[in-house]
């Protein structure tokens, strides 16, 4: 006897699935768990360079960009639960390479195998709850349960941004051990999660999932918002590439250089603090504005934020990456509750890695571009620094004009519900 396609996937009780569920935030959690997000660019600038600093940044984006897609096929074919655990395991080699690097080469295998473990994770993970609580009769609750699994990210990040600038005080690799412990815990979460059920009775086809595909690209809505996302996914990681040398820069016009390790911790920890509470305000403030203007406000709020760090390299200035994240909470989870329901199973995860592949390409190219202005040996310098920032400010300035006159022959916000 033939089994269908639906037959040979694995079953699902609801209660596995409620369980699935309520794991998700604490792996988020575990994967957000990053102690050497505040020391990455000073480790590898200590070792190396500057500018090879950035440039293993973009080896990291050019890795994922590789298997972005090829992962996001991988999750809607074999399984979201298989695609997660390749995750944590690329995630917890890249961890332990980068510890026990010492050259660029070593140090470029780690960036490969994190933006391995970061390509198979995009789009599986919220795949992943959207299909769980589709499966278990709570669709509807989609964008609370993505805001609650934000919170959880964010929780994640505050706390291991703080601990990990001090670790590297006592050592500079103990962040990247550590940080491994966290993924290899993330794993066993996964071990421990459901794979939802497939609704399809046959296996799709490559022809049909590409045709799903391109009339998801050409969707009025979800193009807007995969360009958007683009936009949004560079101009968030700008602070975060260029966020320590300024730190460092700042600092060390006040002689306190030694201090940059722990102060970046604790404003990547604050930064953090205060994105979550923007949460908690996140859903009145799209009731008050509607999503398309709280999306735009979002985006020119990271425009605003590269701004102030390419006009001043003072100290004070350090205040303004608190608001890094604020945009991203403002805006992520929204964008994901409106895309979800827009797309098929079959195609979900890889339309969203494809979502994914597009901004990490378009934040690569740029940086490599940015690259080749720096100096090759030492420090980045204030003014390579100011001067990079300020063609970023200049082109999101743009890019958010475009934005904004397309917007209002879209409808971004989803429709109505009447009883």
């Amino acid at each position: 006897m033939r089994l269908s396609y639906t037959e040979l996937q694995p079953k699902a009780c609801p209660l596995r699935l409620s369980q699935t569920i309520a794991l998700i935030p604490w792996y988020q959690l575990f994967n957000s768990l990053l102690f050497w997000q505040a020391v990455w660019f000073l480790y590898f600038q200590a070792e190396l360079s500057g500018a090879e600093a950035i440039i293993l940044y973009s080896v990291y984006d050019i890795a994922t960009t590789v298997l972005e897609v090829p992962s996001g096929y991988f999750s809607d074919r074999i399984g979201r639960r298989a695609t997660l655990l390749l995750s944590t395991v690329c995630y917890v080699m890249g961890c332990l390479a980068l510890a026990m690097g010492g050259s660029f080469a070593a140090f470029a295998l780690g960036q490969c195998l994190i933006g391995a473990g970061a390509a198979f994770k995009s789009g599986t993970d919220s795949s992943l709850l959207y299909e769980a609580l589709e499966a278990s009769g709570r669709a509807d609750e989609v964008e609370a349960q993505e805001l609650r699994a934000w919170r959880f990210t964010l929780a994640g990040f505050a706390l291991s941004a703080v601990i990990g600038g001090a670790m590297s005080l006592y050592s500079a690799t103990l962040p990247f051990y550590a940080t491994a412990l966290s993924y290899a815990i993330a794993t066993l979460l996964v071990l421990r999660m459901a794979e939802p059920p497939r609704k399809t009775q046959t296996a799709p086809t490559l022809r049909s999932q590409a045709g799903e595909l391109r009339a998801a690209l050409v969707h009025p809505v979800l193009a807007w918002l995969f360009v958007l996302t683009v936009l949004m996914y560079a101009y968030s990681h700008l602070p975060f590439v260029f966020g320590q040398p300024f730190i460092l820069t700042a600092l060390d016009e006040l002689g306190l250089a030694a201090e940059a390790p722990l102060v970046s911790g604790a404003v990547t920890s604050a930064m953090m603090l205060i994105s979550g509470f923007a949460s908690l305000v996140a859903v009145r403030l799209r009731a008050a504005l509607g999503l398309p203007l709280l999306l735009l406000c979002a985006f020119g709020l990271q425009i605003a934020l590269v701004a102030a760090l390419a006009a001043s390299t003072s100290v004070l200035v350090i205040g303004v990456l608190l608001l890094r994240i604020v945009p991203d909470s403002l805006a992520y989870p929204f964008i994901l509750a409106r895309i979800q329901p827009l797309l098929e199973s079959s195609t979900r995860a890889t339309y969203l890695s494809l979502k994914s592949l597009g901004g990490k390409v378009f934040f690569a190219v740029t940086l490599l571009l940015a690259a080749t202005s720096a100096q090759d040996a030492g420090l980045l310098p204030a003014a390579d620094l100011q001067r990079i920032l300020g063609w970023y400010t200049i082109g999101g300035i743009a890019c958010l004009a475009l934005l904004a006159l397309t917007a209002r022959h879209i409808a971004i916000a989803p429709p109505q519900k009447t009883e």
